[in-house]
């Protein structure tokens, strides 16, 4: 018998992720707002990053688009932008590799 892990196809799988990763973002930065940011792009998901133990902002967060065109026009678009008065530095995320807990 095979562990769950071993018998998956997760390396097969080609898809691709449209994010953004956004730094410098101010504390009091919560979800909906990032997302207002990113509004007129098109976001499908905003996530601001907080600290597991204090429920803090960390400072940073990621935004998911539907297509890589919107994505790239959010980047263009934000980077250097203020967003509740701090200007923002947006990039495109790198895809982290999978992870598996035995």
């Amino acid at each position: 018998m095979s562990a769950p892990w071993w018998d998956s196809d997760w390396k097969d799988r080609s898809w691709r992720e449209y994010r953004c990763y956004v730094r410098s973002l101010p504390y009091s930065t919560d979800d909906a707002s990032l997302k207002d940011a990113f509004s007129s792009y098109g976001p499908l998901i905003a996530e601001v990053v907080v600290d597991r133990e204090t429920g803090r902002s960390r400072g940073f967060g990621f935004v998911q688009f539907d297509d890589e065109k919107s994505m790239e026009c959010a980047i263009e678009g934000m980077n250097g932008q203020q967003v509740g008065g701090r200007n923002v530095i947006v990039s495109e995320a790198r895809q982290r590799p999978r992870r598996w807990w035995a």
